[in-house]
């Protein structure tokens, strides 16, 4: 074990909820770690409107993160950057009844349209084009309308997320998760020990398990491609338009909250079907530069933190303080003393 990392999270009445990750000894933890421990010494601003995925009782829920959206779209057609999205979003037309295929019935309520969240990434791809080669209108973007094209992303994958919780007919199988991001995080490159920790195998991620963010600039990996565009699509078909492998990552991290799926009969026969789906696209599903997966850096110790590792005891206790107020390592510790309701004062002067 490299380290104990000690999280605080606090509920509205003040509250504080303490949480204890370990963190794994090898080469991506390692720089990891010392990137982590370079964004605390910083004081870089953690984006808290980015931060909780999938709490189906969450203040953030689909009504909020829809109105989030239109207000987004608004505020790119109101400037100056030439780039108009004619389109509008309610919580009736992000939603669809899910495709019985993975077992004999659907365990779902519904489903995102997947459709309409593709579009709306497509607009995030537009607008601001990729690392190293940002576009047109992100370059005459000001700050605040460069805060809007990054909204176009983070509610894209955020509001997926609160859908594939909601529709769940069993509530154990709600899928939270934490996002931990940091505006402006140096990247690391990286190396050839690092692409080891990919991997079909880490797609399904463990109950407290905290994994490197994803950190491929602009564009969806493979497996959410896959998910999104189904079994029988062709990269060259794409409607996002930009298809990454990770080469650098940041101190960014997730924690995973949902139960393991590893193992279950559907999530065998969904493997399966996306290793066809790579042949099929001309992929080797062996190949680690891929970068498929989550390369896992440590666990949360769930029994000493939160008295139990049930999913339900825990998932109780974390609904009640979504917001995280402190981390502290063995060499750094920062407080964040605001939350997500303050992100847009604080984020736009920082863009």
């Amino acid at each position: 074990m490299l380290d104990r990392i000690e999280v605080r999270l606090r509920h509205t009445n003040g509250k504080l909820l303490y949480f204890y990750i370990d963190i794994y000894d090898n080469s991506l933890s390692r720089k990891w770690l010392a990137a982590f421990n370079d964004l605390l010494d910083k004081g870089l601003h953690l984006e808290k409107n980015y931060c909780f995925f999938g709490f189906p009782d969450c203040e953030r829920n689909l009504d909020y993160l829809v109105g989030e959206i239109n207000r987004t779209i608004a505020g790119i057609n109101g400037s100056n950057i030439d780039y108009m999205i004619r389109d509008h979003f309610t919580v009736q037309n992000i939603l669809e009844q899910p495709e019985i295929k993975y077992g004999t019935e659907s365990n779902k309520h519904f489903v995102a349209n997947h459709e309409k969240f593709n579009q709306l990434h497509l607009y995030f791809e537009e607008t601001q084009g990729v690392s190293g080669a940002m576009s047109e209108h992100y370059n005459k973007a000001d700050a605040e309308t460069r805060w809007y094209i990054r909204q176009l992303n983070l509610l894209c994958h955020e509001t997926e997320c609160l859908i594939l919780s909601l529709g769940q007919k069993a509530k154990e199988w709600v899928r939270p998760s934490n996002v931990m991001c940091w505006l402006n995080a140096p990247r690391f490159i990286l190396d050839e020990e690092d692409y080891e920790l990919f991997g079909i195998d880490t797609i399904a991620r463990h109950h407290g398990g905290v994994y490197v963010g994803v950190n491929k600039a602009v564009g969806k990996h493979h497996w959410e491609v896959f998910l999104d565009e189904g079994s029988d699509s062709r990269i060259d078909e794409l409607t996002t338009t930009t298809l990454k492998p990770q080469t650098e990552a940041a101190g960014d991290f997730d924690i995973e909250w949902g139960q393991d799926v590893m193992g279950k009969p559907f999530m065998n026969e969904q493997l399966a079907d996306f290793r066809k789906w790579l042949v099929t696209n001309g992929f080797d599903p062996a190949d680690p530069y891929l970068t498929i997966g989550h390369p896992k850096i440590g666990q949360v110790d769930l029994k000493y933190s939160f008295d139990t590792d049930d999913f339900q005891g825990v998932l109780d206790k974390l609904s009640m303080h979504l917001d995280v107020y402190s981390i502290k390592t063995s060499k750094a510790y920062q407080k964040y003393d605001y939350t997500w309701r303050d992100s847009r004062a604080l984020q736009v002067p920082l863009l």
